[in-house]
C-alpha cells in the first residue's frame, strides 16, 4: 500500500492533507530522515511529527468504560468514542465496540476494525465468558444461583431461553454473574426477573482478559497473547 494511502486509513487525514504532511517534512523514519510518498519503509520505522504511527489494521483496544457514557457515535450525549484519539474515529477499516455496554453500565469494554474477531468474540458459539459485579437493591434470597444456572429462565418478550449463567455471592446485594451470552441490558433483566434491581454494574472480565489496573475512562491497546486470551476462559 502507498503510504500516502496507509497513512490517511490511520486518520491522520485525507489523502490530501498526508501529502501536505510529507512536503512539510514531518513523516520521517526512526533515524529522523524525511520520507517521500514513493519510499518503501518497514511499518515500525514511519513516524508522524517524531511520533510511531498508531497500530495497524488488526487493533484491538480496551477501555475501562465510565458511567454515563453511551457506546454510540450519534448519541446526543457522550459516547465511548470521545474517550479514544480523534483520529481513531476515521481510521479505515472502522473501529467499532465489541458488543455493548449500556450508559450506565461500567468496566470492559473492547474495541476492533477487524471484522471476523469482532464475530468471533460475540458469536454465542464461541461462548466467551463475561464477568459483571452488580449492587443490588435488595437482599438476595438466595434461590437466584439456581435460577440462573437452569437454563431455563425466560426473559419478558423473549422465547429463547438464557443460557445457563453462574452467581457467585459476594456479600448480601453485591453478587458477580458469568453469563455467555450478549442480550440487551441481559443482567439486569436477569435480576429484575429474580425480583430484584440492579444498582450499579461493573464488567470486570470478557474470556480471559480482565480490566487489571486500567483506570476508569482509560483505553490502551491489546497484545497478541491479550487478544488470545479472551478465548482461553470460553464457557
Amino acid at each position: 500500500m502507498k503510504l500516502v494511502k496507509l497513512i490517511a486509513n490511520l486518520g491522520y487525514g485525507s489523502r490530501k492533507d498526508v501529502t501536505q504532511l510529507f512536503r512539510s517534512g514531518r513523516i520521517t523514519d526512526a533515524d529522523g530522515e524525511v520520507l517521500y510518498t514513493d519510499d518503501v519503509v518497514a511499518y515500525e520505522s514511519i513516524r508522524v511529527d517524531d511520533e510511531p504511527l498508531d497500530p495497524p489494521v488488526g487493533l484491538v483496544l480496551m477501555l475501562n468504560k465510565p458511567f454515563g457514557v453511551t457506546c454510540s457515535r450519534k448519541d446526543p450525549g457522550r459516547v465511548v468514542y470521545d474517550l479514544l484519539p480523534p483520529r481513531y474515529n476515521v481510521r479505515t477499516p472502522v473501529l467499532s465496540s465489541v458488543g455493548r455496554l449500556d450508559r450506565d453500565t461500567t468496566g470492559l469494554l473492547l474495541f476492533t476494525d477487524d471484522g471476523a474477531l469482532l464475530h468471533r468474540i460475540i458469536s454465542p458459539k464461541a461462548q466467551v465468558a463475561k464477568v459483571y459485579e452488580a449492587t443490588l437493591a435488595q437482599d438476595l434470597r438466595g434461590d437466584e444461583g439456581a435460577l440462573f444456572a437452569s437454563g431455563t429462565m425466560l426473559l419478558e418478550t423473549e422465547k429463547e431461553p438464557l443460557a445457563p449463567a453462574v452467581l457467585e455471592v459476594l456479600g448480601p446485594r453485591h453478587a458477580r454473574l458469568t453469563v455467555t451470552e450478549g442480550r440487551y441490558h441481559q443482567v439486569r433483566r436477569m435480576f429484575a426477573a429474580a425480583g430484584n434491581h440492579v444498582e450499579t454494574l461493573r464488567r470486570i472480565s470478557v474470556g480471559g482478559l480482565t480490566l487489571g489496573e486500567l483506570p476508569l475512562g482509560e483505553w490502551r491497546a491489546l497484545d497478541v497473547d491479550e487478544i488470545a486470551s479472551i478465548f482461553s476462559s470460553a464457557a
